[in-house]
């Protein structure tokens, strides 16, 4: 991607290097990361059970402290990027934009979900309205996943926004109210469409900016098809326990990742995401 100069958003604060007492990382973040994947966690259930375990609190910087250096900025970059994308989508639906913070952290911090460690892997919270991103798990994504590249890295943060966008528009509370009144495996397949639509808007995000920015790169798109499906349930469930549990799927399966992942970068039409009427998932 060609993303060096491009504007960069205001709304990333940098929290690394604020860590106090124990920390979950290298090898112990990948195996807790695809374990947890793998059983269909819920990332706000895995927030709630890391309270109280004693493992370390990220800690606020002073205010006005600027994220800094390279990877922070291909961060700011990118949601900046969103930004412009989303708030023109919001526009034509008749409605404003608010934007979302990206929060970049180290091994653990404590969001308005809960105590959130490395182990949960990127994820947005919809009470601080809030994305938050440990920068190890792109190389976890590289090294473990097989899904290198700062197009796949851009996937993931766009997927995230997806989700923002998700909570703006009340399609998220919609299916958490779900919870308890349907039965576990109904309830994980509201949640795959949730994910499925969260990548189907990473990729109108792609398709805009592309026609905005003229900044991806042969191979970019590749990289980004390559990252969906690396986080594909199946893949992932066959991965670590070497059998598939359908009914464990909480994010979708490889294929249906990068489908949708690729009819929003091929339509850039926010009307062809409704994952929860679509009779083929």
């Amino acid at each position: 991607m060609r993303w060096k100069g491009q504007r960069r958003s205001d709304n990333v604060q940098d929290r690394r290097g604020a860590t106090r007492g124990m920390a979950l990382g290298g090898a112990g973040f990948v195996i807790v990361l695809l374990i947890g994947l793998l059983m269909g966690a819920d990332p706000r259930q895995l927030l709630q059970q890391l309270e109280g375990t004693g493992l370390s609190v990220e800690q606020p910087p002073p205010a006005g402290t600027p994220a800094a250096g390279e990877p922070t900025e291909f961060v700011s970059v990118i949601l900046g990027s969103t930004e412009d994308v989303w708030h023109a989508q919001f526009r034509q639906m008749g409605t404003v934009y608010e934007e979302p913070q990206v929060v970049v952290f180290s091994h653990q911090i404590q969001s308005a979900c809960g105590m959130a460690g490395s182990a949960v892997g990127p994820f947005y919270c919809p009470r601080d309205r809030q994305v938050y991103l440990d920068l190890d798990f792109f190389r976890a994504l590289d090294e473990r996943l097989g899904a290198p590249g700062d197009f796949a890295q851009a996937y993931v943060i766009a997927h995230e926004v997806g989700h923002h966008v998700q909570t703006l528009l009340g399609i998220s509370q919609q299916v958490h109210e779900m919870q308890g009144r349907v039965s576990e495996a109904e309830y994980n397949q509201l949640s795959v469409r949730l994910e499925l639509q969260a990548d189907f808007f990473a990729g109108v995000w792609a398709h805009h900016s592309q026609e905005a920015l003229d900044w991806l790169e042969p191979g970019d798109v590749e990289e980004g098809l390559t990252a969906a499906s690396a986080i594909g349930d199946d893949r992932l469930q066959q991965r670590s326990q070497g059998y598939v549990v359908p009914d464990a799927f909480t994010h979708g399966t490889s294929e249906q990742r990068v489908r949708w992942f690729r009819l929003g970068l091929e339509t850039g039409d926010v009307s062809r995401g409704d994952t929860f009427a679509a009779s083929r998932l």
